[in-house]
C-alpha cells in the first residue's frame, strides 16, 4: 500500500508540474548559451563547468544536443559557447537557468590557492520558426563571414564558412561556425538572432508585469539567480526561489531539476500575482 501512495503521490507531483508549463514555446528546443564574465580565467574555467552540467543534464534526460559556437578560454575554460538542446519540453524546463551565475571557491589558477568569487552570464532562448511574428528590417543586421576554427585554434576552415550577426538596435551579436557551408551556418545564425530578439521581447514584458505589480524586482538579463559555493561548505541556492541543494557535486553533474521545478512553481505564483 505504501509503494502504490508513493506512486500516486509522484504522479500527482509530475501533473501538477505539467500545468505550470504555460509559456507558449515550452515545447520548442532550447538555444543555450553560456558567457564567462567577470573572474579572468577563474570565470572562464567556470563557464565551462557550467557547460558542461547542461550537458550532463541534456544526457541524463536523452535530449539530444548540437553545437552552434564555441570560443575557448586563453588559458583554461571558454569564454562563450552556444548548444541547441531539442526533447522534451526543453525551453519550458531550460528558461529557469537564464540570468548570472555565481561561484564561491578556492581558485586552481591562483598559486596562494586562495577563494575566488567568478561569474558567467547564461542565456535561454526558444527556437523559434520564421512564421513567428517578429519584425527584424534586415538593414539593421550586420553580417559578416571568415575562417572557423575549432578549440586551440585547430582544424581552421579554408574557406570564411563561421557567420556572425550584428542587430545594431539592440547589440545582440550571433555567432555560428558549427556548420560546413556559409549558408548551413547563416541559417542557423539567423534563427538564433530571432529566438534571442524574442527572449529579449518577452523579458521586457516581464519587467512590465513587474512594473504594474509595483515590486522592484531586477531585471531577469544581467541579474544573479543562482549560487554555487564549493568553500568554505558546498550549498547551491537559487536566489529568486530559495532552493537550496547542498551537493554541489551533485548539481554540478547535471541534477538542477530541483532548481527547475522550484522555478516552475515561484514563476506560477509570480504570474498569478500579476
Amino acid at each position: 500500500m505504501s509503494a502504490e501512495l508513493d506512486a500516486l503521490a509522484a504522479e500527482l507531483e509530475r501533473r501538477e508540474l505539467d500545468l505550470l508549463y504555460t509559456d507558449p514555446y515550452s515545447d520548442n528546443p532550447a538555444l543555450l548559451s553560456v558567457h564567462a564574465g567577470a573572474g579572468g580565467t577563474d570565470s572562464q574555467d567556470w563557464a565551462e563547468m557550467l557547460l558542461r552540467m547542461y550537458l550532463r543534464w541534456a544526457e541524463q534526460n536523452r535530449m539530444p544536443v548540437d553545437f552552434i559556437e564555441e570560443s575557448a578560454g586563453e588559458e583554461a575554460g571558454i569564454k562563450s559557447a552556444t548548444i541547441r538542446i531539442a526533447g522534451d519540453r526543453a525551453f519550458g524546463r531550460l528558461r529557469s537557468e537564464r540570468g548570472v551565475h555565481r561561484l564561491v571557491r578556492l581558485s586552481p589558477f591562483d598559486s596562494a590557492h586562495r577563494r575566488h568569487t567568478s561569474f558567467a552570464l547564461v542565456e535561454v532562448s526558444p527556437e523559434v520558426e520564421d512564421e513567428v511574428d517578429l519584425d527584424i528590417n534586415p538593414d539593421d543586421v550586420r553580417v559578416d563571414v571568415f575562417r572557423s576554427s575549432g578549440a586551440g585554434g585547430q582544424h581552421v576552415n579554408k574557406t570564411s564558412s563561421a557567420v556572425r550577426l550584428t542587430h545594431i538596435p539592440t547589440g545582440i551579436v550571433v555567432t555560428c561556425q558549427n556548420e560546413r557551408s556559409q549558408q548551413q551556418n547563416r541559417d542557423v545564425a539567423w534563427r538564433v538572432l530571432r529566438s534571442r530578439l524574442l527572449a529579449l521581447k518577452q523579458a521586457a514584458h516581464a519587467e512590465h508585469l513587474a512594473e504594474l505589480k509595483g515590486d522592484s524586482m531586477p531585471a531577469e538579463w544581467g541579474s544573479q539567480i543562482r549560487s554555487y559555493v564549493l568553500h568554505p561548505y558546498t550549498m547551491v541556492k537559487d536566489h529568486r526561489t530559495g532552493v537550496e541543494v547542498g551537493n554541489a557535486q551533485a548539481v554540478l553533474d547535471g541534477a538542477i531539476d530541483p532548481f527547475i521545478d522550484g522555478y516552475l512553481r515561484w514563476a506560477a505564483r509570480e504570474e498569478a500575482a500579476a
